[in-house]
């Protein structure tokens, strides 16, 4: 930027120090002040092992990192909980209605309490770094889980499925729509059990200058035609997405794939996917028909609800897993029966018999083979 001189009004370049006119000494422009935000910004990779965040979160390790920031993991030295510590990224909390929304939206989200949902705590901000706290989960994303397992057996894919749904039922009945249901959104601990992360946080982002190719509300894959098309949603966009993610559990693949993040999202609105039978023969007729019910394009020929999802999954298991319920409705029959054989001491019978006959048979080996020389 060009300077000019304050006595000749001579125009000199910006690295001028005094006027090539007549050599007073030039005054430099300040450079404008810097953000408050970007002064007190704490970077993600600062946060090593024991650092103490915001005076009351002790840093375990970092355990993740999104569109949203990174995740870690922390103990909450005033109650002494581990907690799941999310730092939003800069970009996202420079806008004050966006947080105001992230508030909101943790405000209701905080009211579901459900086994297969992780509760959220708190929004917070330390020297211009907004964090939210949640509930930490220790297992397995979702994500990571299909990449090793993937396709999985019907009775297991059924099994998570259902408790998916349990969990969106609980929050749609309170009002809460997820917006961005996907394998990376869901933990799975070691007992086998389902935990949906971060609900209501998606709507937060809906906000102009937000809404860039890189920060898409909810991810391509996994978005429903009405989501691409940026209408108002309900929980049946939640449902679509929920198909997609039954689609990749039984498949081992997701229906639409794609070079950029929008022409997979054009084939979620004008492209009907394969039939997952293609891709994986050995899932049920009655299963493959859930899955395409949930992906409908029309959201009005959906399940309306995660109910209805619930009630197919038990219909299902029933007629086409027999086999399992039979082998363990036997076993504590054949368990009672051996029971019985020890009590009245036939099995003791038994086995006296079988020892007799056994001797009796090496005698008669003796005489006839070993003494008599018989062939």
């Amino acid at each position: 930027m060009a300077v000019k001189c304050p006595k000749c009004d001579f125009v000199n370049s910006a690295d001028s120090k005094f006027c090539k006119e007549c050599g007073t000494q030039l005054i430099l422009p300040q450079s404008p002040p810097i953000s408050k935000t970007l002064t007190l910004e704490i970077p993600a990779e600062g946060l090593s092992r024991g650092t103490l965040f915001a005076g009351r979160y002790e840093i375990i390790e970092e355990v993740g990192a999104g569109g949203m920031g990174s995740v870690f993991r922390a103990e909450d030295t005033k109650i002494r909980q581990e907690v799941a510590l999310k730092l939003i990224r800069p970009e996202i909390a420079s806008s004050r209605s966006t947080i105001e929304r992230f508030r909101n939206e943790i405000k209701t989200a905080r009211m579901i309490a459900h086994r297969n949902v992780c509760r959220m705590f708190d929004l917070g901000e330390e020297k211009g770094t907004y964090f939210i706290t949640m509930e930490y989960v220790s297992g397995e994303d979702m994500k990571s889980f299909l990449r090793r397992t993937a396709p999985l057996s019907t009775g297991r894919a059924i099994s998570i499925g259902k408790q998916i749904c349990e969990g969106l039922a609980e929050a749609h009945r309170l009002g809460v729509v997820h917006r961005d249901l996907k394998p990376g959104n869901i933990m799975i601990d070691k007992e086998g059990n389902v935990r949906i992360m971060d609900f209501g946080i998606a709507r937060s982002l809906k906000e102009k200058g937000i809404t860039d190719a890189d920060m898409m509300i909810g991810t391509p894959e996994y978005m429903s035609p009405e989501q691409v098309e940026g209408e108002d949603i309900d929980q049946r966009s939640d449902i679509y997405s929920l198909g997609v993610v039954l689609y990749e559990m039984a498949t081992g693949k997701v229906p639409f794939e794609g070079p950029t993040p929008l022409s997979i999202a054009l084939k979620q609105k004008t492209v009907e996917p394969h039939n997952p039978r293609e891709f994986n023969p050995q899932i049920p007729e009655d299963f493959t028909l859930l899955i395409l019910k949930c992906m409908n394009k029309d959201k009005e020929k959906r399940y309306q609800n995660a109910g209805e999802i619930i009630s197919e999954f038990t219909k299902i298991k029933s007629e086409i897993l027999p086999g399992v319920q039979a082998i363990e409705g036997r076993q504590p029959f054949f368990q009672s029966f051996l029971k019985a054989l020890k009590e009245k001491k036939i099995i003791e019978t038994l086995a006296a018999f079988v020892g007799a006959g056994w001797l009796i048979l090496e005698v008669v080996h003796w005489i006839l083979i070993d003494h008599y020389h018989l062939p």
